[in-house]
C-alpha cells in the first residue's frame, strides 16, 4: 500500500511538474509568436456599383488583399452591420459664426443618423482668453458615447471661435479619441468625421504630424468641405483695420508655399502690409492647399470628401456620410513582413466574383511598427 501510494505520489509531482513548465515556457511556437509579434492591419473599406450604390451582403472570400504587392490571408471580416466609433469635429470659426444654429442642427442630423450601436465623440472650437488676449482653441465636448441625449446637449454647447485651429483638433482626434486600443467590435471601424472649410489659422500642429497621427490609429477620415471662399475674400480687401485677416501663421504658411517652388518674394511682415493683389493670392493659396489635404487624408484612408456650397447643404451631406459609415466593411490580416522596422506599407484590396465596374474604395497604407 505504501510503495502504491509512493508511486502516486511519484506521479501526481510529475503531473504538476510537467504542466507548470508547460505553462511557463516560452512562446517558441511559429504561430504563437507571430500573434504576439505582429499586428494586426485593419483594413476599412466601401463597395459600390459603377452608380455609386453600396453593395451590402458580401463575405470575406469576396476580397482579396495585397501588401506590397503579395497577397495575404484575410483572418478577420466585419460586415455592415458592425457598430462604428465616431469622431465629429465641428468647425465655428469664420463664416460660421453667423450659422451656428444650422451646423447644430446638421449635427443632430447625423447622430439621429446613425445606428444605435454607433459611438460619437465631440470636437468644437472656441475663444478663450489669456492676458486679456483673445485665442481660438479645440475642446473635447464629450468622449465617444452612445448616450444620445448627451450628445444632444454637447452640441447644444458648441460656441463659435475667433479663429480657425482645424490641424490641431484633428490632432485631439487622434490622440484624446482614438489613442486607446478599441474593443473587438469597433476595431478597424473608427472614422473621423469634420464639417470644415479646411483653412487652419492659429493651429501648433501642422499637417504632415496630423497625417502621421491619424494614419498610426487607422482612422476612417470624412470631409464635409463647405465653400467659405467667396465669403472670406468679400472681407478680405479694403481697409485693412476693418478687413478680416489672415493670421500670422497662414501668411507663414504661403510664403513657404512660393519658396518651395523656387519664386522669391518679399515678405510682409503682417497684414496691413499686404495688398489686395497679394491678399487675394494667399487666400486662393490656402484654399488649395486646405482641399490638398483633406482629399489626401480621406483618399488613403478609404474616406471621402463631401463639397457641400454652405452650411445649409450640410445637412445632406451629413445624411451621406451616415449612409457611407453604416455601408462599410472590415477585413484584417497579419502581414507576411513581420519585421519592426517602421516602414510604410502599401495595401491593395480587390474583389472577386463581382460584377465588372464594381467599385472599392479602402485605406492605401500603413507604417509598420518599429523596435
Amino acid at each position: 500500500m505504501r510503495l502504491e501510494r509512493f508511486f502516486l505520489l511519484l506521479l501526481f509531482s510529475f503531473g504538476l511538474t510537467f504542466s507548470t513548465f508547460a505553462q511557463d515556457k516560452k512562446p517558441d511556437d511559429k504561430d504563437e509568436v507571430i500573434r504576439i509579434d505582429t499586428q494586426l492591419v485593419d483594413v476599412p473599406l466601401a463597395v459600390t456599383t459603377p452608380a455609386g450604390v453600396p453593395m451590402k451582403g458580401l463575405k470575406a472570400s469576396n476580397f482579396i488583399v495585397y501588401e506590397d504587392g503579395k497577397k495575404q490571408d484575410i483572418v478577420d471580416f466585419s460586415a455592415t452591420t458592425a457598430p462604428f466609433e465616431v469622431a465629429l469635429v465641428l468647425d465655428t470659426s469664420g463664416s460660421a459664426r453667423n450659422d451656428l444654429p444650422l451646423i447644430q442642427r446638421a449635427a443632430r442630423d447625423f447622430i439621429a443618423n446613425l445606428r444605435p450601436g454607433d459611438r460619437v465623440a465631440l470636437i468644437a472650437f472656441r475663444t478663450d482668453r489669456k492676458d486679456n488676449q483673445a485665442f481660438a482653441t479645440s475642446e473635447v465636448l464629450t468622449t465617444l458615447t452612445d448616450d444620445r441625449s448627451k450628445l444632444k446637449t454637447a452640441i447644444d454647447n458648441v460656441k463659435t471661435s475667433n479663429g480657425t485651429p482645424y490641424y490641431d483638433s484633428l490632432l485631439k482626434v487622434a490622440e484624446k479619441i482614438f489613442s486607446q486600443r478599441p474593443a473587438d467590435e469597433f476595431r478597424g471601424r473608427r472614422a473621423l468625421v469634420a464639417l470644415t472649410d479646411g483653412v487652419d489659422s492659429s493651429s501648433a500642429a501642422d499637417f504632415n504630424t496630423v497625417k502621421e497621427e491619424l494614419g498610426q490609429v487607422g482612422v476612417i477620415s470624412f470631409f464635409i468641405q463647405v465653400d467659405t471662399q467667396e465669403y472670406f475674400e468679400e472681407t478680405l480687401l479694403g481697409d485693412c483695420q476693418s478687413a478680416m485677416r489672415f493670421s500670422a501663421a497662414q501668411i507663414r504658411r504661403y510664403y513657404q508655399t512660393i519658396a518651395s517652388k523656387g519664386k522669391r518674394m518679399e515678405k510682409a511682415v503682417n497684414f496691413c502690409q499686404l495688398g489686395d493683389f497679394e491678399r487675394l493670392a494667399i487666400s486662393k493659396r490656402l484654399y488649395d492647399i486646405a482641399d490638398e489635404e483633406m482629399n489626401e487624408l480621406a483618399k488613403t484612408s478609404g474616406g471621402k470628401v463631401f463639397p457641400v456650397g454652405d452650411f445649409a447643404d450640410a445637412r445632406n451631406a451629413f445624411k451621406s456620410v451616415a449612409e457611407e459609415i453604416g455601408t462599410k466593411y472590415t477585413l484584417g490580416y497579419y502581414p507576411s513582413n513581420d519585421k519592426k522596422d517602421g516602414t510604410l506599407r502599401k495595401i491593395k484590396v480587390e474583389v472577386k466574383g463581382l460584377p465588372a465596374g464594381t467599385v472599392v474604395r479602402a485605406r492605401e497604407s500603413y507604417l509598420a511598427p518599429s523596435n
